[in-house]
């Protein structure tokens, strides 16, 4: 037993050494294992494989794409266990020539994302390459990441997003931003009222494909093996059930929060913040402006940022990115872990730092895998509707996302709840995705359908569109396990609020809390909710989210109490 105990601590002791001599060496020389699942393949070499080899290794390589939907990372000189061997020049230059002849067997492209040399018992150098594969997939269906973009007013959130989708910087006045804007009173006062979307492009080289170029933004979609949806929330207070809107219903894969340098955490930084984290998005944050303040401004502002990340109610790992090997670090730990958080530091104006964050755009994966899209695809059709439109010579026009199955042009489905909580028939008569026509709609994609001559007044945000066969549960009362993150008062039977889940946004009453006569903040309950306006179409275990004034509570939906009223009206 003795003996046992001091291998042990032998063993911790020697362990305590490695780590502090792999923090004196700049490289660690250890990776995680390589997992089965997932789009990161390790390879020590691939140096003149015979044929049922190479066979195998682009069987192996398919799998890994399909695992990252169109994306595989490959670590060269890496052996299974994640031991950073290295390879010589010659070793590396042949083991990246046949893993470009593997990547053209599969219609792919790779860029070699970083390459660095390795501490190994060897007298020559050697290295290690990390290499990015990308395909166009067979079906032009694109890789598509929805960032949802949160951050204070006047933060500069706009402008970046300009910069950054139209390839030009901003002349410091705000000349960026108004490609962006939809409405006269924004371009007078400079400020988003309204949810916008802009969209970066990624071919298979790893190269940004935008407006830049008059490129339309068909060319961009037709271009491009990789699209960033930028979602452009309303940064202020006054348009906050926008910006919560926003974040429920478009279902964001990744929220940006952008700070000011020179204002720091002001307004409704801190509130963005906790939605994000309340709603499960993960986030990382672009401090702008840093071409106003001096280098002492920056740092504090990023300090500022770092002790409140590491607060107790956010526990989130600050990673500052400093140069091209960070930002490549940064999005593969952002994907992988939930708790750490990117910092990037940048200017708009200046172009400092930019294409930092378009290596890690380049890089981020998607966090659903393959299996989980596959699954959505193979339930019954369910689409949201968050916008609703009169185009000229279309008709209506309904903009969302397919929450789960596959819907096709000529699709026939139907719509609801309406007031009386029934569903009416219709059919989908065209689509497009990011501006550009497309016949086949997956799970998890954004679109907007045309609908033909369907009385647009009966559509209103929060409706459904579903298969008839599904036979949707709808509601007026329904219980949710909520814990309440601030009242002035007390929160009790009768107090009404506005609830969010998904892209319903409706006034509701609270008719009774289980086990208790009231609730203060902080504290949690499970809460029967009835809607005031019309039924809802709701479904168990949906984030809920709920404020009225200065109230603010999330939660999840555990109990529908289904209306009696769900026949479907041809």
């Amino acid at each position: 037993m003795r003996s046992k105990k001091t291998c042990s601590k032998n063993s911790k002791k020697s362990k305590n050494r490695a780590t502090r001599n792999t923090k004196s060496c700049k490289n660690p020389p250890y990776l995680p294992p390589e997992a089965e699942e997932g789009n990161i393949e390790y390879k020590l070499k691939l140096v003149n494989p015979t044929q049922s080899r190479f066979e195998h290794l682009v069987t192996q390589m398919k799998w890994r794409l399909q695992e990252g939907r169109g994306e595989a990372v490959y670590q060269i000189g890496v052996e299974d266990n994640g031991l950073l061997v290295g390879l010589s020049e010659e070793d590396m230059r042949a083991s990246l020539k046949t893993l470009r002849r593997m990547a053209e067997k599969v219609g792919a492209d790779i860029t070699i994302i970083r390459e660095r040399e390795v501490d190994y018992d060897s007298d020559t150098p050697r290295k290690i390459a990390e290499v990015l594969v990308r395909k166009v997939p067979d079906d032009q269906q694109f890789l598509d990441l929805r960032v949802a973009v949160l951050g204070n007013v006047d933060s500069g959130k706009s402008t970046l997003l300009g910069v950054l989708t139209q390839g030009e910087l901003d002349n410091g006045r705000g000349r960026a931003r108004l490609n962006l804007f939809r409405h006269l009173h924004e371009i007078q006062t400079g400020r988003t009222s309204s949810i916008s979307f802009e969209i970066l492009g990624f071919n298979s080289k790893g190269e940004v494909v935008n407006y830049s170029g008059s490129r339309t933004a068909e060319q961009i979609c037709e271009s491009s093996s990789k699209m960033i949806t930028f979602i452009d929330l309303a940064g202020h207070h006054k348009y906050l059930k926008t910006t919560i809107f926003g974040l429920t219903s478009y279902c964001p894969d990744f929220a940006m929060l952008v700070v000011g340098a020179n204002t720091g955490i002001a307004g409704t930084t801190r509130e963005h913040l906790g939605l994000a984290m309340a709603l499960k998005v993960p986030i990382f944050i672009v401090v702008t402006k840093v071409d106003l303040c001096s280098r002492g401004t920056v740092e504090r502002t990023v300090r500022q940022l770092e002790r409140v990340l590491k607060q107790p109610g956010c526990n989130k790992v600050p990673m500052l990115v400093a140069n091209g090997d960070d930002a490549v670090t940064a999005a593969q730990r952002f994907a992988q872990s939930p708790s750490v958080t990117p910092i990037f530091t940048l200017s708009s104006v200046s172009g400092e730092s930019l294409d930092l964050l378009k290596v890690f755009f380049n890089i981020l994966p998607p966090l659903s895998n393959s299996k989980e899209q596959e699954e959505l695809m193979q339930q019954l059709t369910e689409f949201q509707v968050d916008e609703i439109y009169t185009v000229p010579e279309v008709g209506t026009v309904v903009g969302g996302t397919l929450y789960s199955g596959i819907c096709r042009e000529g699709d026939r489905l139907v719509v609801g709840p309406t007031d009386e909580g029934q569903f009416l028939g219709l059919k989908v008569s065209s689509m497009q995705r990011n501006r550009s026509a497309c016949r086949v709609l997956r799970a998890g994609q954004a679109a907007t359908l045309a609908l033909g001559n369907f009385d647009r007044s009966l559509l209103r945000k929060g409706m459904v569109m579903v298969s008839p066969e599904m036979n949707p549960t709808i509601c007026w009362l329904f219980e949710a396990e909520i814990v309440l993150l601030f009242h002035a008062r007390t929160f009790r039977k009768g107090f009404q609020v506005t609830v969010h889940v998904g892209n319903v946004r409706q006034t509701a009453i609270v008719e009774r809390l289980h086990g208790k006569e009231e609730l203060r903040t902080g504290e949690k309950a499970v809460v029967r909710f009835r809607f005031i306006k019309h039924p809802e179409y709701l479904k168990v275990g949906a984030k809920l989210l709920f404020r009225e004034g200065v109230t603010k509570g999330i939660g999840h939906v555990t109990h529908l109490q289904p209306a009696s009223l769900h026949q479907h009206r041809p």
